[in-house]
């Protein structure tokens, strides 16, 4: 499997994921234990005060963590979230946020992840939460067998 194939592998992945697409989620980076998204501003995600809910920073968190895991790991490999914290930094106010994921240990089952979020406003970056996020390796398909 070719590194150009695994990265298609995973954009026809993110791209079939109903809540990504609810978040407009785009892909920034994908390499081998690293992984970057970013989401713009949705009335949805934001709290009264108009700066982004801690839900959706905990959700970008969580998915960029595991797509992070993902580049570690054999296609068709299917993952679950074991333990997510996350630290709020600064109030999340800007026109997008970007998510930064990097795999600190691959293991055979468990995999441990740390995810930086930024907010992003006239392409200045906000650091405004950091995750730690341990991710288990549920299922590994056979080289056969594929996943759509």
């Amino acid at each position: 499997m070719t590194e150009k194939n695994y990265k298609d592998y995973l954009i026809r992945s993110f791209g079939k994921s109903e809540i990504l697409k609810l978040m407009k989620a785009k892909i920034v980076t994908i390499d081998s234990g690293r992984f970057e998204m970013k989401i713009p501003r949705e009335k949805f995600m934001l709290r009264p005060a108009g700066m982004y809910n801690g839900s959706t920073i905990a959700s970008l968190a969580d998915l960029s963590s595991g797509y992070a895991v993902a580049t570690t790991k054999a296609i068709g490999s299917y993952f679950a979230t074991v333990e997510l914290k996350v630290n709020y930094l600064s109030p999340a106010i800007g026109d997008e946020l970007k998510a930064k994921a990097k795999v600190i240990k691959s293991g055979k089952i468990l995999s441990v992840v740390s995810s930086d979020i930024f907010s992003v406003m006239k392409d200045r970056e906000k650091h405004i939460a950091t995750a730690l996020v341990t991710i288990m390796q549920i299922k590994n398909l056979d080289n056969n067998e594929q996943v759509d």
